[in-house]
């Protein structure tokens, strides 16, 4: 048995690498390219997708290049389609909340509102209003932009948006409700990679919120940090931002320089 386990791990882990590369290669890849590619004798790789192409795993186009399955697209949208984003993040939000002791959020993008579907308070004795299955309107929100920006990657697309949402609505003085100034923060979102709400969602709470992908360019969900103002200066803002934004990338929190400091407005 000990023989048979080793070509058997090698041979799973050469047809997941064909499968990777399939995958980057959406137009196609040739034998040669992909034996180039991956650094293997074309023999071993023809086997393996002889393999893949009888369950239905890879494809061959009528010029002989390869590319990813039916099979394989089947089972991925599947999943999506019953997927429940709570249970693939959960564990991001803990390891964001734990490392930073602030309020976290998860939220969907539900035409002009953002829906949040999972939410974990720190331990600090005062907690935030926000409740999961609520909705606020999402230019109003650091988790509600965060999806706008990507959902929308261009000023044309968001333009468009606001157009089909109509007016938008100002939920504090501080709220972006004129649609120029909207666009122009969605650009600055997506250089800077994270999106801020300066109290313009709840008086007296600021947030830093990014997108989570799923291999798309269109986010599935954003996560948020929130927190009282006072717990909120603009250099702690920025800190956990950029630790958010590496954490939602990498899907690991592991070992993070979260900033748990409480230094007050300066």
């Amino acid at each position: 048995m000990a023989r048979d386990d080793g070509p058997s791990v090698e041979s799973v882990d050469r047809a997941l690498r064909v499968l990777g590369e399939l995958a980057d290669h959406g137009a196609g890849i040739s034998l040669d390219d992909l034996a180039e590619s991956m650094g293997l004798p074309k023999s071993s790789l023809h086997r393996t997708l002889a393999a893949l192409r009888e369950r239905g795993f890879a494809g061959q186009r009528e010029d002989g290049r390869y590319t990813v399955g039916s099979e394989l697209l089947r089972i991925a949208f599947g999943f999506y389609d019953r997927m429940d984003v709570r249970v693939i993040w959960r564990p991001l939000l803990e390891r964001v909340r734990d490392a930073c002791n602030e309020t976290v959020h998860l939220g969907v993008l539900d035409g002009a509102d953002v829906v949040y579907v999972d939410k974990l308070e720190s331990s600090h004795s005062v907690t935030l209003t926000s409740q999961v299955g609520g909705r606020n309107p999402a230019h109003c929100t650091g988790v509600g932009k965060a999806l706008l920006a990507w959902t929308y990657p261009t000023d044309d697309a968001i333009a468009a948006w606001i157009d089909r949402v109509g007016p938008l609505q100002a939920k504090t003085r501080q709220s972006v409700a004129d649609p120029p100034a909207l666009i122009a923060q969605m650009a600055k979102i997506r250089r800077d990679g994270y999106a801020v709400d300066m109290e313009e969602s709840e008086p007296g709470v600021r947030c830093v919120g990014a997108p989570v992908f799923l291999g798309g360019s269109t986010p599935v969900a954003a996560v948020s940090i929130a927190a009282p103002k006072e717990r909120m200066p603009v250099a702690r803002m920025r800190t956990l931002a950029q630790e958010l934004v590496r954490a939602t990338r990498a899907d690991v929190l592991a070992g993070t320089g979260l900033d748990r400091g409480n230094a007050t407005a300066g």
